[in-house]
């Protein structure tokens, strides 16, 4: 009986990239295992974005982000002060620990979802592990919303302020045209990474449990990490030291999606200038959006800012409707290619696996 070491064990229960690593660096027989887990996750990819495609989001009931909010409102709720408080590093403490408890939690839960449904056939694990996988990305539902700010604009302005409302915190009642456009694209752009890209990329080097924790992450940055008051009433909390470390763990965590993002939106655009890019992207508070941004501004060739806080691609000019149409096109490009890409994958894995059999 072979021995398994602790890696082993851990990337057959966790990772699809180990998964990757041992398909070529094993014994062919030992190699035929570690594709077919390969092949599984491909497989859970194709299944989430074609969940996503035709289904949407499930029910709210169903949906384990909803949960991921509720448990971050309750701990938000006991942690947050009522009052502003300066140098709270009690708090700082208490809400990186509940972080923390919530991410082991989640992670916990979705490993040995994922390591019990190895024992399965590997095309049933992929199926199962895609439908798991699905509620923690987004596609349709952050394409339909940006459609539906440009839908409500046709209408009259107001209509487009308040559909843009939606998606973003800032007042949107004194913005015109132009700027809702600007909005709903700078959303369209970061939401791609957060909600997509972020995502398979954390599946890919972490399995379930690395989505469903980057899920939790951005879900706590969205509710911890933006200073100042939020809430009404005896719910009205001051955020600041508390949501810190919610803050800088989501962008840690989207540090690399954020840049990968861009990289496949200059590729889909057919190249940007990756010295006007990195320019743009370093006019904006956070360290990642930016880049998606940025890259969607260059490849547009329109100016996408936040008054008062930064100005991507300065020289462009002020996007229109067709300009919002095609940045739903360049991401829905971005998409495609992850499909393309799963694809190709799956062909040359089983490609491989009808070689090892070969040599066995």
């Amino acid at each position: 009986m072979t021995a398994i070491t602790w890696a082993e064990l851990i990337g057959l229960s966790l990772s699809p990239v180990v998964w990757l690593y041992q398909t070529f660096t094993s014994s062919d027989q030992a190699a035929w295992h570690w594709a077919t887990n390969v092949q599984a996750a491909l497989l859970a990819v194709l299944v989430a974005l074609l969940m996503d495609r035709l289904w949407g989001e499930p029910p709210v009931w169903l949906h384990p982000v909803v949960l991921m909010g509720k448990l971050l409102g309750w701990a938000g709720q006991a942690i947050a002060p009522r009052h502003e408080v300066n140098n709270d590093f009690g708090r700082f403490s208490l809400a990186a620990l509940a972080w923390c408890a919530l991410a082991a939690l989640f992670f916990i839960v979705y490993w040995l979802t994922q390591f019990l449904l190895g024992f399965a056939p590997w095309w049933v694990w992929g199926l199962v592990m895609g439908v798991l996988l699905k509620p923690l990305l987004s596609w349709r539902m952050l394409k339909d919303e940006v459609l539906a700010v440009e839908a409500a604009l046709q209408q009259s302005l107001p209509a487009g302020r308040e559909r843009l409302s939606w998606l973003v915190s800032r007042d949107t009642t004194q913005l015109d045209a132009a700027t809702v456009r600007e909005s709903a694209i700078e959303t369209l752009a970061e939401n791609l990474s957060d909600s997509v890209i972020a995502p398979l990329f954390w599946f890919a080097v972490a399995g379930l449990p690395g989505a469903a924790v980057y899920r939790l992450a951005n879900t706590a940055d969205a509710m911890w990490g933006y200073p100042g008051w939020r809430g009404q009433g005896d719910k009205r909390r001051h955020w600041q030291w508390a949501g810190k470390w919610a803050a800088r763990a989501d962008d840690v965590l989207n540090w690399i999606p954020a840049r990968i993002t861009a990289l496949w939106l200059a590729l889909v655009a057919g190249g940007v200038s990756w010295s006007g890019l990195r320019r743009d992207a370093r006019v904006t508070p956070s360290p990642n959006g930016g880049w998606p941004m940025g890259a969607m501004a260059l490849a547009l060739g329109v100016h996408l800012s936040k008054p008062g806080v930064y100005q991507l691609n300065p020289q462009g000019r002020g996007p229109e409707s067709e300009d919002l149409q095609k940045s739903v096109k360049l991401a829905s490009k971005v998409i495609a290619a992850q499909v393309l890409l799963v694809l190709i994958a799956m062909i040359f894995m089983a490609l491989w696996m009808w070689k090892l059999v070969g040599n066995v």
